[in-house]
């Protein structure tokens, strides 16, 4: 789904209002994970951190309409994109949380279905699946030529 312009903004106010408290110079916080829970039936996006806080919360009005097969996948691509966008931004640099930390897709009970971006104190990775796709076979092929030798 394309996110409309009012969308897109909601989604990174959001997302600001729910960092501005990690953009402090002092100290570092040991937060190690930002949660973002997109609630289909309201169309509402929840952030928490890893004590189930809530950060920031927002209606994003093109959720409201979306497929309910597709709704997951749908967001992820919606919240990759706003995130990409603000690492570019340099949103991410400026932050004072204990590293390597993840923002992470989760459902209504709070279960994991993605992780939207990796940041650790060498790089930012994006998790998609082309970046692990033959990871195993990598894997078992390194262990099977290390134990035959």
């Amino acid at each position: 789904m394309k996110l409309s312009a009012q969308s897109y903004t909601s989604i990174v106010d959001a997302i600001k209002k729910a960092l501005e408290r990690y953009l402090s110079e002092n100290e570092t916080s040991v937060v190690t994970d930002i949660y973002l829970q997109p609630l289909q039936d309201t169309g509402e996006l929840v952030l928490y951190n890893d004590n189930d806080e809530e950060l920031s919360r927002v209606i994003v009005q093109d959720w409201t309409d979306c497929v309910p097969e597709n709704f997951h996948s749908s967001v992820e691509s919606d919240l990759k994109q706003v995130l990409g966008n603000l690492q570019n931004e340099g949103l991410f640099d400026q932050i004072n949380l204990l590293k390597p930390y993840s923002i992470v897709l989760v459902d209504e009970e709070k279960e994991t279905i993605a992780e939207l971006l990796l940041i650790d104190e060498n790089e930012t990775m994006f998790i998609n699946d082309e970046l692990l796709k033959g990871l195993d076979e990598e894997l078992d092929a390194f262990l099977k030529e290390l134990l035959e030798k």
